[in-house]
């Protein structure tokens, strides 16, 4: 009987299937996930996460949308005939001059001709299309004041459209000899193209007191002599008609 027993093969222990493993796992993780499940606290606190989620993600995707709105690309600065001046003033923004004193045109408009008007958009299309100045071959820019001539190409005059201070008086590359009165109240008188300056920075001046004499400049030789007068409020040029008062 021993050695009968001693001649049988061992029998190895039974191997546990490892299907039966991996479903013994999977069913082990099942359950814990429904119970984790079961708990009051679990759902609540999921959806409250997940809200949380969203709403950053709108806050950020709206926050970009706004910097890209206020990333707004501005227009070159575009070429005047002023000393650098593009923007026009606002209507009804025109400051109340002090004193008795309305301006006067700085020239003898019975004699001379307005070569040029201030370019204004309720102005006529042939009138606009006149205060469109060339000032390289084929470059244009909206003329920001007025030019003056003499029919008989002569020199003339050219007084203080009102009285204030001389706050410069320079030569401008293309304007030519440019005089600066400033009237107070933001307001300011330009005389460009001018010849034969008689004041200087600091002078006090009266309405009408000759300034300088008309002349020419690089920027309008086709005009020959002449004057270029504008108007600043706030340093931008505003028409010179809007201050003249009707006689």
């Amino acid at each position: 009987m021993n050695e009968q027993n001693q001649n049988k093969p061992k029998q190895r222990p039974e191997e546990t299937p490892k299907n039966a493993l991996g479903g013994t796992s999977a069913a082990k993780s099942s359950s814990g996930w429904r119970s984790l499940f079961a708990k009051r606290w679990v759902s609540p606190a999921l959806f409250m996460a997940a809200a949380a989620i969203i709403v950053t993600l709108l806050w950020i995707y709206q926050g970009a949308d706004t910097n890209t709105d206020k990333a707004v690309t501005s227009d070159p600065t575009e070429e005047t005939q002023g000393d650098g001046q593009t923007n026009a003033g606002e209507e009804g923004a025109l400051p109340v001059i002090a004193g008795n004193e309305s301006m006067e045109w700085p020239v003898n408009t019975e004699t001379l001709t307005v070569k040029t008007p201030f370019y204004d958009d309720k102005l006529p299309a042939t009138e606009q299309e006149d205060a469109i100045v060339e000032i390289e071959d084929n470059k244009f820019v909206l003329s920001t004041g007025m030019d003056f001539v003499d029919p008989t190409g002569k020199t003339f005059d050219v007084a203080a459209a009102l009285s204030g201070t001389v706050t410069k008086v320079y030569q401008h590359p293309k304007n030519g000899l440019t005089v600066e009165i400033s009237h107070g109240e933001e307001l300011s008188t330009v005389y460009q193209s001018v010849s034969e300056v008689a004041v200087k920075e600091g002078d006090e001046v009266q309405q009408g007191t000759v300034i300088a004499k008309a002349g020419r400049n690089d920027l309008q030789r086709d005009l020959g002599i002449h004057l270029h007068y504008e108007t600043l409020v706030n340093g931008d040029p505003v028409n010179p008609n809007d201050f003249i008062k009707e006689q």
